[in-house]
């Protein structure tokens, strides 16, 4: 068929049933992404005669006769489309994964649709800015500044690519030879393959090899990483002959195309022993109950196999009875936590070959890519230097992407067949399989004086880490600490348990165990403020620790955290002072409540035990630098700030560093983009190279003038000598060169000492108690960030955090049936804020300096998602006076607790 594409006319040859998204992506349009396959997010939407269609569900045989315009075709040559420069002057993205599709739609909207955008972007969802930023740019509201360094809002370096399409993420690549894996998955919660049989899948055309648990290696692993690998249980096989949890992958078949491989999948034969399961974790703790890793040693590093414990603890400080007798008040109350997945719109994908020199090579999604080279080299029996890991520009992370999910079965299908492997996860497969929030029960026990001062504090958690025990001993500690040691208290007691269940892993989290328990504690800390008739700002104030102070969680063991700059009073200051101001009105009728709720926060700015990162520095021969960081960028915005650092340090503009990142051959290590750790560790490592480089060159500059360098000054373009002569930094270079030597430099960052961050989110609400529903009419959060390094980029953390963090709230919950399978593996069944769904957040900033962090920096991306299901529950009850102690607050679950509100009241007047 014949079809112009960007004004160009091609003749193509779709398959049968082939899609409008692949046929476009092998016709070399790339800015078409795959987010869903079903029509619900909008990633891979592109003009059809200019018309906005979702490519993904829209045949190819169609495009017959038509004009294609993807984001590559928007602009004219050099000059951007209007609403591509628009995107890029609000800086209306973050990962970017669906701005190409949201620049598509925004283009073809005449004036009316503008005028109602929660209507025209309804197909388009974007995970990390909480749609401000895009609301922004179709209003024409520019944010990117060009001057300056740190403190100014300068655009992101991939900007430009980002809203032409250009930028390449971890698929878009062509690799020669490139074969396509697809993974057969188990049905059942628990069972043991007795037999499996391969030889129809290896007869169908196009099949190269099918791997089961015979071709893999018997070493075992945790899909999560960390610096210290032992921090996780070791209890995750690449390919298991035992089924912990519906969804797990069976084989893998490799073929020339993806439909050959899912034919293959299809013609494999399982002979299953079907096995009693578990599914609920108090259950999975009772002495009968089916144990999920019963053939597990003490390898394996697992508390009590026997009992489907992965890790528990129990700490007491002072004395909790001694504080409950001597309490006037004491509250109590038990809150769970739902699953919730990331739902990221790039999934975890990967694509692995062999290089000319043998070595592995493997491009994956992923934060942490230096780990996942040592884990693949650790499971494989490599040395590390003949695995090398790499990443685009990622699609989003949230956490989800600290794990190891497809890396090491892609590896083992390159080791095994030689040829170039691509694995995608689809979007069910993401849902379905994946790894989610932990889903956890926490009772909260407070005592205090009538004044409203602490006695006692008493916390029990049980998380469920599902089948595997990835990140299950890191987000049940740190869920425990912070959230405890931002108050003060003589008298505190944390039990804790994470178990195993037959059901989906759950993992990393942006919050990592600190949302579901503040949630918990936060409520507790409302209930008790209600009981007391105190001001729940009040209450706070009287009990929250300050410089000074300790900061004890459940035990006194010593740690390197420090009050390297302290902005809790502000945050508390300004979320008061906002919520006396004005919000939306509340809707008329008989039936709607208002009120008003608050939650703080308390984050550690790095991880614990250790978080290392490299950087190297060089000044070019055209005089600009070059920086080399291990830091991946997935919406987090690290590279925009990196830039941003060595521009400062070394007296220049943003535009003059040009970045190389996210590559084991680039550096020698980076730990990993996880826990905020973007500017707060790989950015120290950043200033340390800039500076040292910025010494070198005023040295070099002293020692071909014959003065001190002391004397010279490093400017933008030139180092100013005495005098007023100067020399260019082109021609500094040269000097180097021509002495034999190149002007770089190295820097490190080891993560410690740590300072922390506070965020204290609140809102006003309205209540229809007839229904159910929930209407936000204010929402504000006041971050203390230290020094804000770009104002414009941490304001959109921060509200993309919050819209986050109010699906995880309100609506957004994994479903698992009787069976131990997820019911919802889809956007229209799991949902996920839309445009419609998003109230506007004012976001303000504690006025403070981090002696810490890089130029007074802290960190500022997972933090905001932690405080605003309590503020959101606390808002609610105080609307109603109705406590609703489980998220989601979903309409029909709010309605049910209302209505048996009432009928508790009713019952309460009969004789």
């Amino acid at each position: 068929m014949c079809l112009t594409l960007n004004g160009a006319v091609l003749e193509a040859d779709p398959r049968p049933g082939q899609c409008l998204r692949t046929l476009l992506r092998e016709l070399g349009a790339l800015g078409v992404k795959r987010g869903c396959d079903v029509g619900d997010c909008g990633a891979c939407t592109v003009l059809v005669d200019g018309t906005p269609v979702h490519s993904c569900i829209t045949p190819a045989f169609r495009a017959e006769g038509k004009s294609i315009t993807t984001i590559e075709g928007l602009a004219d040559g050099d000059t951007l489309h209007p609403v591509q420069q628009a995107f890029l002057d609000a800086q209306g993205f973050q990962c970017g994964f669906c701005t190409a599709g949201a620049i598509l739609t925004v283009s073809a909207l005449n004036q009316a649709q503008r005028q109602d955008l929660p209507a025209a972007l309804k197909g388009n969802l974007c995970r990390c800015t909480g749609y401000r930023a895009i609301a922004d740019a179709v209003a024409g509201v520019s944010h990117a500044e060009h001057g300056g360094a740190c403190g100014h809002s300068h655009g992101a370096p991939a900007g430009r690519a980002v809203v032409t399409g250009e930028a390449r993420y971890t698929l878009d690549v062509a690799v020669p030879g490139l074969t396509h894996m697809k993974l057969l998955r188990g049905p059942h919660a628990h069972a043991r393959i007795r037999a499996i049989d391969t030889m129809a899948a290896q007869a169908v055309p196009g099949v190269i090899a099918v791997l089961t648990h015979h071709d893999a290696p018997e070493t075992l692993y945790s899909s999560a990483r960390h610096e210290i690998a032992t921090d996780d249980a070791d209890d995750t096989r690449v390919l298991d002959a035992v089924v912990r949890h519906v969804g797990q992958r069976i084989a893998a078949v490799i073929a020339e195309t993806p439909a050959a491989a899912e034919e293959g999948c299809r013609r494999i034969v399982v002979d299953y022993e079907v096995l009693p399961a578990v599914l609920d974790p108090e259950a999975a703790r009772t002495p009968d109950a089916p144990r999920v890793h019963g053939d597990k040693g003490p390898e394996s590093r697992i508390a009590d196999p026997a009992c489907n414990l992965l890790v528990a603890f129990s700490g007491e400080v002072g004395s909790v009875a001694g504080g409950f007798a001597d309490a006037d008040v004491v509250h109590e109350e038990t809150v769970s936590s739902q699953r919730v997945q990331h739902a990221h719109l790039e999934t975890h994908c990967a694509i692995g070959w062999l290089d000319e020199a043998g070595r592995l090579v493997v491009r994956a999604s992923t934060q942490v890519p230096f780990l996942t080279r040592d884990a693949l080299a650790r499971i494989f029996d490599l040395p590390r230097e003949k695995v090398r890991v790499l990443t685009g520009r990622v699609g989003g992370g949230f956490g989800a992407k600290q794990e190891m999910l497809v890396e090491d079965i892609v590896a083992l299908a390159v080791l095994k067949t030689g040829r170039p492997v691509q694995l995608e996860l689809t979007r069910e497969e993401q849902f379905a399989v994946s790894t989610t929030r932990h889903p956890m029960r926490i009772k909260v026990r407070l005592g205090a004086k009538a004044d409203g001062t602490l006695t006692a504090f008493e916390m029990d958690v049980l998380s469920n880490t599902g089948a595997y025990g990835n990140h299950g001993s890191g987000t049940l500690f740190h869920g425990c600490n912070e959230s405890v040691q931002v108050y003060r208290c003589p008298n505190k007691k944390v039990t804790g348990a994470a178990v195993y269940t037959h059901t989906l892993p759950s993992g990393a989290f942006r919050g990592y165990g600190l949302s579901q328990t503040i949630f918990a504690i936060e409520t507790a800390m409302d209930g008790l403020a209600s009981k007391l008739g105190l001001d729940p700002f009040t209450l706070r104030r009287r009990n929250v620790v300050v410089p000074g102070d300790p900061m004890i969680a459940w035990s006194p063991h010593p740690h390197d955290v420090e009050y390297g700059s302290y902005g809790l009073d502000q945050c508390l200051d300004l979320v008061k002072a906002a919520l006396v101001a004005p919000g939306e009105p509340p809707p008329e009728g008989p039936h709607w409540r208002t009120g008003q709720g608050m939650a703080l926060a308390m984050i550690d700015t790095i991880p614990p035990r250790g978080h290392h990162a490299h950087a190297r520095m060089r000044l070019l021969p055209d005089g600009a630098y070059e920086l080399a960081v291990g830091t991946v960028e997935f919406g987090n915005g690290s590279h925009t700030v990196h830039a941003q650092i060595a521009a400062e340090a070394l007296g220049t503009r943003p535009e003059a560093i040009r970045l190389v990142t996210s590559d084991t051959d680039a550096v020698e290590h980076d730990t990993g983009a996880y826990g905020s750790t973007g500017i707060v560790v790989a950015g120290r490592a950043s200033l340390d190279a800039a500076t040292k480089l910025a010494d070198a060159i005023r040295a070099l500059a002293a020692g071909e003038a014959g003065v001190r360098p002391d004397d010279c000054r490093l400017m933008a373009e030139s180092v100013t000598l005495p005098g007023g002569h100067m020399l260019s930094l082109a021609e500094i270079a040269g000097a180097a060169e021509a002495a034999g030597t190149e002007l770089s430099t190295e820097g490190w960052s080891h993560g410690s000492p740590r300072s922390v961050a506070f965020n204290v989110h609140g809102f006003s609400v309205a209540v229809n108690t007839d229904t159910g529903e929930v209407r936000i009419l204010k929402s504000v959060q006041a971050a203390d960030a230290g020094r804000v390094m770009n104002p414009m980029q941490c304001r959109g953390q921060v509200e993309g955090g919050v819209a986050q963090a109010l699906g995880a709230a309100l609506y957004e919950e994994i479903l698992i049936d009787a069976t131990g399978a997820v019911v919802n593996p889809a956007f229209r069944h799991y949902h996920i804020p839309a445009f419609a769904d998003v109230p506007k957040t004012e976001v303000l900033f504690a006025d403070t300096y981090d002696r810490l962090g890089p130029f007074g920096a802290k960190s500022m991306s997972e933090s905001p998602f932690n405080p605003v299901a309590a503020a959101l529950g606390n808002a609610i009850r105080n609307a109603t006076g109705v406590r609703i102690t489980a998220t989601p607050f979903a309409r029909d679950k709010v309605f049910k607790a209302l209505t048996a509100a009432r009928g508790e009241k009713e019952r309460s007047y009969l004789p």
